[in-house]
């Protein structure tokens, strides 16, 4: 071929992955610190805008006063525990420089980390979506256990 010589012909791979993970935290010691839905969206939308700017994928984002969810495709050079410690470390400081709570803001530094079928992803962001009217009927707490049983964890993680 013209103008290609042979060690000068380079081609570009690109790795293509879609990992869906369906996180899952709680405040610490379920403390219900985001005690407003007002408060809540504000931390979503800081969480969801901040994620961006570090190249994390956030799906969809909500929770509860005690608990956030996020369902998260990572890219090809994340992977769990650092997406999360970066999400959970800076919405942490942010809410605290902000002044959000009243007293002083943590999350527990325990979490739940779900892989989802690229099948469920849209019943799961159902699910995130409807935090409000689903802790209106079963507590965190309740969620946690059914989650320990279903997706058959160590129950000594609390």
């Amino acid at each position: 071929m013209p103008g290609l010589a042979g060690n000068n012909l380079k081609t570009k791979f690109m790795s293509f992955i879609k990992v869906w993970i369906h996180f899952v935290w709680s405040t610490k010691n379920r403390k219900p610190y985001l005690d407003s839905i007002e408060l809540r969206q504000k931390v979503w939308i800081h969480i969801k805008e901040n994620a961006k700017e570090k190249g994390i994928y956030i799906d969809f984002i909500n929770g509860y006063s005690d608990h956030c969810h996020c369902l998260i495709s990572l890219g090809v050079d994340q992977n769990i525990q650092k997406t999360i410690q970066l999400i959970k470390g800076e919405s942490s400081f942010w809410i605290n420089k902000n002044r959000l709570t009243k007293e002083k803001f943590e999350w527990q530094d325990e979490y739940f980390a779900i892989s989802v079928s690229e099948s469920i992803v849209d019943k799961v962001r159902d699910y995130i979506k409807n935090q409000e009217s689903h802790h209106k009927k079963k507590t965190f707490q309740e969620e946690y256990d059914d989650s320990i049983i279903k997706f058959g964890f160590d129950k000594t993680f609390k």
